[in-house]
């Protein structure tokens, strides 16, 4: 299983602040936004990941990521020149993916609760469980009707209707940002048409999977958390909500060292050469702290 993440699009939401950065490296509370979607690829076991950014922003993404080797996973970059819609990061990812499933995520999205669910979905993507060949999550939420809808089959996990924001929405489950294929997608990708807003659509990547009846879903379990990202007041609810969390527990959210030794991506030892490295900070603290309750 590869992993990809969008990291492109102009941010238009967010304006001025995306004026000169990008809105995946902008600040969710302590660490920038792309920590958290990095960090739930990473949980999944997903240890080959593909960056897909803006011309302007790479230099800054390669400068805060490098190569992941820090990491314990592999980061490539490819550059994304204009938004032409979602499905077009498996056609810039084609030669990434090969012949191997992918899973994408969208760099605004943020996760936290149980992932469960998710690992369990990689496998039986891994699988082909069901005789699926693709996968989408369903979210419950209280207003469906400003998100793409999934009506599905709970017993077979199949997907009966897809809709983008419809007016009168089929069920009350939301698709987010995060999907599984397999290795054809690149290939239905570059087969879709532009809408009338002159880009491709992912709802119309999914349907082609929905129309050979090889499209699965799967449940997001209630408690897990879903925030997208993409407006000021979404961001700040955003940091909120995971500075909330961190004050609380004591523990932080989406630290991509603490993530890589708890995934055995990185030894003890390497955690603490990494750690040696940083600036004197309480992020360098918290890494200080789980280094002396593991030796």
């Amino acid at each position: 299983m590869k992993g990809i993440i969008l990291a492109g699009g102009a941010g238009s939401r967010l304006y001025p602040m995306t004026r000169v950065m990008t809105k995946q490296l902008q600040s969710i509370y302590d660490k920038p936004m792309i920590y958290y979607p990095l960090s739930i690829l990473m949980l999944g076991g997903i240890k080959d990941i593909l960056l897909i950014t803006s011309p302007d922003d790479q230099p800054l993404f390669k400068k805060l990521l490098g190569d992941g080797s820090q990491f314990g996973i592999k980061l490539s970059y490819v550059v994304q020149e204009k938004p032409n819609g979602l499905p077009e990061a498996f056609v810039l990812g084609e030669d990434f993916i090969g012949n191997d499933d992918v899973c994408l995520m969208l760099g605004d999205n943020l996760f936290y609760g149980d992932l469960t669910f998710f690992r369990d979905a990689i496998k039986a993507q891994k699988e082909k469980a069901g005789g699926l060949n693709g996968r989408v999550f369903a979210y419950y939420v209280a207003d469906p009707s400003a998100y793409g809808v999934v009506e599905f089959d709970k017993n077979t996990k199949k997907v009966k209707s897809i809709e983008e924001k419809p007016k009168a929405p089929k069920s009350q489950y939301a698709i987010p940002g995060l999907y599984l294929f397999d290795k054809t997608v690149a290939k239905r990708a570059k087969a879709l048409k532009p809408s009338p807003r002159g880009e491709t659509e992912i709802v119309d990547l999914i349907l082609s999977y929905h129309n050979e009846d090889t499209l699965g879903v799967e449940m997001m379990y209630r408690g897990l958390a879903w925030l997208d990202t993409g407006t000021p007041r979404s961001l700040l609810d955003a940091a909120s909500f995971i500075g909330a969390i961190e004050e609380r527990q004591g523990m932080k959210v989406a630290c991509l060292e603490e993530v890589a030794y708890r995934m055995k991506f990185i030894t003890l030892d390497q955690l603490q050469k990494i750690t040696a490295d940083l600036p004197k900070c309480s992020y360098r603290s918290y890494l200080e702290k789980i280094i002396t309750e593991e030796i």
